[in-house]
């Protein structure tokens, strides 16, 4: 497994990032900000309001896994690119080894990034993640240990994203062991996706009062 530190390609399709900054009082992209917005956080509010509501875990699963699934893809592959110019990937090459790249759009001007975009992406991106661990606390201590699984699968999606970016910002220079991480966001993905399909494929008890068991 390689890890990689580049700028962005020079043939990349996508529109300079930072090419109009006329107005530095609108949002050049209040789209992608909106969407950077609104899955990450619907899928917090949708598990908040079905916990105390007390709506069908099936169902609210679903829901939050694919809110969760649409950030993920969304932060990962737009808004990172147009909001602050950064975007990591992976591919495998023809040996079958996988390479990790982190991409920075590299000699860029601080007044090119428009300064609101990036205050709201990094902090959007910080936030959901300790809010994540926060509803995984709180359902720990109410004893409702099938909730825990959204709260974990949340962490799990919305670090990646948090260390991709990080490693897309500081590099090696901040001393962020790359294998390491990218191993462990493997393998807890790997877990969560086992989960997942556990829950979803497994056959009912008997009783039908007995509620699954998740473990992360």
């Amino acid at each position: 497994m390689f890890m990689l530190q580049a700028p962005l390609l020079d043939d990349d399709d996508t529109p300079a990032f930072g090419e109009e900054n006329e107005d530095h009082g609108k949002l050049k992209h209040p789209f992608v900000t909106l969407f950077h917005l609104l899955f990450r956080f619907g899928a917090i509010i949708v598990y908040i309001l079905a916990n105390w509501l007390g709506q069908g875990f099936i169902s609210c699963f679903i829901i939050i896994i694919l809110l969760l699934s649409a950030d993920f893809w969304t932060v990962k592959n737009i808004t990172g690119r147009l909001m602050v110019g950064l975007r990591w990937w992976n591919y495998v090459d023809d040996d079958g080894t996988s390479h990790w790249v982190y991409e920075s759009r590299k000699g860029l001007q601080q007044s090119r990034v428009h300064a609101a975009e990036a205050r709201i992406f990094w902090a959007a991106l910080y936030a959901s993640p300790v809010l994540w661990v926060i509803l995984l606390i709180f359902a720990f201590f109410s004893f409702t240990y099938a909730w825990m699984v959204l709260p974990a699968i949340g962490i799990v999606l919305n670090g990646a994203n948090v260390y991709g970016y990080l490693r897309c910002r500081y590099g090696s220079s901040q001393g962020i062991q790359t294998s390491l991480g990218a191993a462990t966001t493997s393998f807890m993905r790997d877990q969560v996706m086992k989960n997942i399909s556990s829950m979803m494929f497994r056959q009912p008890a008997a009783s039908g009062t007995s509620q699954p068991q998740q473990t992360v």
